[in-house]
């Protein structure tokens, strides 16, 4: 949330050849309703059962680039299984720095909230764990999204999956 992952990934995946997903339009578009009012109408716990199905058969096991929404690999068994699938990046950045990034867009649900600071680092203390268990962790701050595009393409190219080397 808020560390540039869409505008990244978009980006690398075109420097890299590769197809580029984002969990969170692709689960908005298989619903025919955005993220906010799947959290509002169905809860977050349908919303977390979404990413899974999507994870397990919304996208192709090779030849992507996928950005999942923040809370995705949290999950339990959700890392894992997206490790089985690929390299996963950490695109990290604190909690200030995330709060000045999103405190305009209405559109995340977990920010609707009275203090969304408090609740940004609330979410990112209980994400740390899983976020440093990642292939790589790559800083937001104070970089441009070429700045950190380049740094994620390197980090793939460095380790590409056995069937691109």
């Amino acid at each position: 949330m808020g560390t540039g992952k869409t505008a990244v990934g978009e980006m690398v995946a075109m420097k890299l050849g590769l197809r580029f997903l984002d969990s969170d339009h692709e689960i908005a578009r298989k619903e025919g309703r955005e993220i906010s009012d799947i959290f509002e109408q169905s809860g977050e716990k349908l919303f977390r059962d979404m990413e899974r199905e999507f994870v397990l058969e919304g996208h192709p096991a090779n030849g992507c680039l996928v950005s999942c929404g923040g809370g995705l690999p949290v999950a339990h068994g959700m890392l894992e299984l997206l490790k089985e699938r690929g390299m996963v990046i950490t695109l990290w950045a604190s909690p200030e720095t995330i709060f000045q990034r999103t405190k305009e867009n209405s559109t995340r649900p977990l920010l609707q909230v009275e203090d969304p600071l408090r609740e940004i680092k609330t979410l990112l203390k209980k994400r740390e764990a899983t976020y440093l268990a990642t292939h790589r962790v790559i800083s937001t701050e104070m970089r441009s999204i070429k700045t950190v595009s380049e740094l994620v393409a390197l980090a793939y190219e460095e380790n590409p999956p056995a069937s691109h080397k």
